[in-house]
């Protein structure tokens, strides 16, 4: 069990120190690939799916009314 422990702080602790130098390698990459985007003129993959489109709400009448007064 004593073992076990052992190799439980050691990963715990590698996982503390190699996490920060992940996310920031995960945000230098998407850094440089908006960089090479706008190098080459083209919009961002982000702003290219979010089109803007209409929502139709429809609003349904209850004849007696969710709430009572």
């Amino acid at each position: 069990m004593n073992l076990f422990l052992n190799y439980l702080t050691v990963t715990a602790l590698f996982a503390f120190v190699a996490l920060p130098a992940a996310i920031g390698l995960v945000r230098e990459r998407r850094i440089d690939r908006q960089l090479r985007d706008a190098e080459r003129g083209e919009v961002a993959r982000k702003e290219r799916r979010s089109t803007a489109r209409p929502y139709k709400v429809t609003r349904h009448s209850y004849p007696k009314g969710w709430a009572k007064a």
